[in-house]
């Protein structure tokens, strides 16, 4: 199958899906509908049903291709990161990204897909039904929204000029107490909109300019960390390393730009200077 009738099946997966299973229970969430996966981290009926379809539906798409979802392997309890960064292909799910948003009714959330080859990403997909946004990333080939090419100017790198939003949930208190120290060099830090179907495209699209994240799980990055870079911006950890799927580290910085990355590293994270490449 060649990469162009890929990324339109795989985006029609996500739409029909979403349009199946997902949209239908938004704003209505019958009793019995939403359950906590873990303390404070909640699951509907909503990621299961859409989880099991996409496996289905790309599992067909690619036989023998493995499908790593988020709801499967919250179940299991362990990342497989030895198989995303082995597998010669891998998909990874997220069936329903911004839950917690999807359960109080907000529209910050989506429905994202990356393929793997060997511990990279090289396809990505971001489906928001509610505003009928799609993103799409291949690796060396560029970052579009709804067909539109999406190439990020140079961000600004001084300070008082940058905006963007930490996650600080999954912040060590440590981290999170030097971004609040901090937070008030930049023209803009909020807590973000805690979906990363929304946090990485505002990025590339040109309406902040930053993200900081703790917790980094594989099915939440990998899209929109494609979508991002092919943009023309990065997502590094705090040493500069770029991000990859298979690793279980923590902490990411994710910016516009390579000297704006660097600026909000100093100021922000209080990390000693870093010179981009």
């Amino acid at each position: 199958m060649d990469t162009g009738t890929l990324v339109d099946r795989v985006a029609a997966i996500l739409r029909e899906v979403a349009a199946e299973v997902v949209e239908p229970r938004f704003a209505n969430l019958a009793d019995g509908d939403v359950d906590e996966k873990a303390p404070n981290e909640l699951v509907t009926t909503a990621d299961t049903e859409a989880e099991a379809l996409l496996v289905r539906r790309l599992g067909d798409l690619l036989p023998g291709v493995p499908v790593v979802g988020e709801e499967a392997t919250a179940a299991q309890g362990e990342v497989p990161f030895d198989l995303i960064g082995a597998a010669p292909r891998v998909w990874l799910v997220d069936p329903l990204d911004g839950t917690s948003n999807f359960v109080a009714g907000a529209a910050d959330w989506g429905v994202m897909a990356a393929l793997v080859e060997q511990g990279r990403t090289v396809l990505a997909w971001v489906w928001r039904p509610i505003d009928r946004r799609l993103y799409v990333a291949e690796r060396g080939s560029g970052a579009w929204a709804d067909g539109r090419r999406l190439e990020r100017g140079d961000p600004p790198v001084e300070t008082d000029r940058l905006r963007g939003g930490v996650l600080r949930r999954f912040l060590d208190d440590s981290v999170r107490a030097t971004v609040d120290r901090n937070a008030g060099r930049f023209a803009e830090v909020t807590t973000g909109r805690m979906a990363a179907a929304v946090e990485y495209p505002l990025i590339a699209e040109g309406h902040q300019d930053f993200a900081v994240f703790g917790r980094t799980l594989p099915w939440d990055h990998a899209p929109g960390a494609l979508l991002v870079e092919e943009a023309g911006g990065v997502a590094w950890r705090h040493d500069g390393t770029p991000y990859r799927p298979d690793q279980s580290t923590s902490g990411l910085l994710v910016a516009a730009g390579e000297a704006a990355w660097a600026t909000v590293r100093a100021e922000l994270l209080d990390l000693e200077p870093y010179s981009p490449r």
